[in-house]
């Protein structure tokens, strides 16, 4: 795991997501946009430890969403997390930051931090399909206002999912219209992609 004192994350200044159009909470995936606002000719690398309280920058976050027909993974961030202000919070994205020191040097940055995020916190037991299902941006809470969330759905061909970290508690499958009705118990991103998924 990175030094937080050192690490580096990969972001989008947030005047390129105003140029790419501003928007609160979820928006579909569109190719053209997605290709403004992600041209890696304006992402950069910054220490985290100052992005995390920096407005004018958007910490790109690959938000990864594993659903088995109507079964949907979930958990309860537990105290082995790094983001401190969403410990105790239910989630059905996985994912986390793009790191310098260990996505950089890729083909396909974003991607390869995508899929390194989730192989260190989950082990997929079956194969699946990769959809690309739009962004999650929420400047109502601090911890939105910094971050940008990438938006992935993976169709499981089974329900196998175990968690590999101890941040990802409580975790398992669940139907999407069960996790629904106790939306205020999860996080803001997850809130907003039950109704994407819905």
């Amino acid at each position: 795991m990175p030094d937080p004192s050192t690490e580096r994350v990969l972001g989008v200044p947030t005047a390129r997501l105003r140029l790419a159009g501003m928007f609160q909470g979820f928006r579909p995936f569109d190719p053209a946009a997605f290709a403004f606002l992600l041209d890696p000719a304006h992402l950069e690398y910054r220490l985290r430890s100052s992005a995390e309280l920096d407005p004018t920058f958007k910490q790109l976050i690959p938000y990864v969403v594993l659903r088995c027909g109507e079964q949907v993974f979930h958990y309860t961030r537990g105290a082995g997390g790094n983001e401190a202000r969403l410990r105790a919070k239910r989630s059905i994205g996985v994912g986390g930051h793009i790191s310098f020191g260990e996505d950089a040097g890729a083909a396909g940055v974003m991607g390869a931090g995508m899929l390194r995020e989730l192989t260190e916190e989950v082990e997929l037991g079956c194969e699946y399909r990769e959809t690309m299902l739009g962004l999650i941006n929420d400047d109502s809470t601090p911890v939105g206002e910094v971050h940008l969330g990438v938006v992935h759905l993976f169709e499981l061909a089974s329900a196998s999912a175990t968690p590999r970290e101890a941040g990802l508690a409580n975790a398992g499958f669940a139907s999407l219209s069960e996790l629904r009705e106790r939306a205020s118990e999860f996080e803001t991103w997850s809130q907003l992609a039950f109704e994407v998924l819905g």
